[in-house]
């Protein structure tokens, strides 16, 4: 679980809707095709946040307890989406517990950060530090002396400029405020009670092929981004890219002022493997794999979130209907799946029916359900746990492999990775151990959410070539 306090961070947050993002030009030599980077679980070998003393089951352990903050914070969000918090900002995103890492470069020249990548999350924003002589006042630059991480400096691109009251950017920020200097400064909060402000800005920014293969870079240039004098909370990381459904997400930037759509999907690969998965946006992410199964979004109460409709959970022949309206958020920094105990209570009898293996004690009170696993070899397992099929709005039918609903969480003891909602977790949430070894595709042009079964660990794209969009 993360434990570092950013007490000095200055954060740079990205804003959609800008005309000057670089509408209605076209990748140098790319024919196209949009781009791909590399997706990184924060305890994968590539990620600076990975803990070497950690064994392969506590891992998992600890990604669990950390979904439990995770989840409780979405559905703070989402139940309070009408409700303003304590400065009148509405808090619609988390900060806290996410997964899946990014690597992003910041300005001319580039300054390469990592950041959270977060389907919960509308905004981008990264850990942002202005020169001596840069813009912004100097009492905030002063009030937080120690800055974790890598930091951006303004001062030290020659594309960096500042965004005026006037502009849309400003207007699309939930709280904004005009200072003496004619620029725009903003405040925000996240649904965990974190906080950050600051002033908007412009920048160009560039992702890197996934993996480091090849020259291939992408190059977004004048995106309008704000450079954040305060932060108060806990992080981990460089910054935030926000991937979810809101206007100010990097998805619907490229969508409003590039021809790659508002759509991107990823391919999550199973925490036994060590690599990481991709991420990709424009056609490139297209779900066109066999046995896709596609499902209409429906309203959200935080327009961030990608809702579902949820209808049934299926085990053989066994089918649990969900109860009336019972949404469900599809969610990468989600470890866990949350259900409804209607739903789950008959799923853990069902599976505690058909799986012919010792109980074992669950090392946490939120695993409902886990077996003794210590006497059966590696590769029966799979073959001993039935699948469970989740069916969908639009008819749409997802099945869940083993790996999708059990993982090892002690040596020798599999559990369940699906926990209950409760009054502190009102919102279902497909977690991103169900998507393992899926290839997931967002499409908001289409209001859209397609899930196809893949083998994600050789799911790479080929580098994309070098250019601008």
């Amino acid at each position: 679980m993360p434990r570092t306090m950013v007490s000095g961070a200055l954060l740079l947050v990205a804003v959609v809707l800008t005309a000057q993002l670089c509408a209605g030009t076209a990748y140098a030599g790319s024919g196209g095709d949009g781009f791909s980077v590399e997706f990184i679980h924060r305890d994968s070998v590539r990620s600076p946040f990975h803990d070497p003393t950690l064994t392969a089951p506590a891992r998992v352990l600890e990604a669990a307890r950390r979904s439990a903050a995770r989840a409780a914070a979405l559905s703070r969000s989402y139940v309070r989406a009408d409700a303003p918090s304590a400065d009148g900002v509405v808090s619609e995103v988390t900060s806290r517990s996410s997964e899946y890492l990014m690597a992003v470069n910041i300005g001319t020249p580039p300054t390469p950060m990592v950041a959270i990548a977060d389907t919960g999350s509308d905004l981008i924003w990264l850990n942002c530090s202005y020169g001596d002589d840069g813009p912004g006042p100097a009492t905030a630059r002063d009030a937080y002396a120690q800055p974790l991480g890598v930091q951006f400096d303004p001062s030290k691109s020659t594309t960096f400029s500042l965004v005026d009251c006037d502009s849309g950017a400003c207007g699309e920020l939930p709280d904004a405020a005009c200072g003496t200097d004619s620029k725009c400064r903003y405040s925000y909060s996240y649904g965990d009670g974190s906080h950050t402000s600051g002033v908007l800005s412009t920048e160009t920014f560039t992702f890197a092929a996934p993996g480091g293969r090849g020259d291939g870079t992408t190059r977004l240039a004048n995106v309008n981004f704000g450079c954040s004098t305060t932060f108060v909370g806990t992080f981990i990381g460089d910054g935030l890219v926000g991937l979810g459904g809101g206007d100010l997400s990097l998805v619907s930037q490229l969508g409003a002022h590039t021809f790659l759509g508002r759509r991107f999907s990823y391919c999550l690969v199973p925490y036994s493997v060590m690599a990481s998965s991709a991420l990709n946006f424009g056609s490139r992410a297209a779900v066109t794999d066999p046995g896709a199964a596609t499902t209409p979004l429906i309203p959200s109460q935080v327009k961030a979130y990608y809702t579902v409709e949820l209808r049934s959970v299926k085990v053989g022949n066994k089918t649990f209907p969900a109860p009336d309206q019972s949404p469900i958020i599809v969610d990468s920094g989600t470890t866990l799946t949350y259900l409804p105990e209607a739903l789950l209570d008959p799923l853990v009898k069902e599976l505690t029916r058909r799986i012919k293996l010792p109980p074992a004690q669950s090392p946490e009170k939120f695993l409902p359900l886990c077996f003794d696993v210590s006497g059966v070899r590696e590769g029966q397992l799979a073959a001993m746990i039935p699948d469970v099929t989740l069916g969908l709005g639009g008819g749409a039918a997802v099945t869940l492999k083993a790996e999708n609903t059990f993982v090892e969480v002690q040596e020798g003891t599999l559990c369940l990775a699906v926990a209950a909602m409760s009054e502190q977790l009102p919102a279902s949430i497909i977690g991103n151990i169900a998507q393992q070894n899926m290839h997931v595709g967002y499409d908001l042009d289409k209001g859209t959410v397609t899930f196809a079964p893949a083998d994600c660990a050789s799911s790479y794209p080929a580098p994309t070539p070098s250019g601008s969009v």
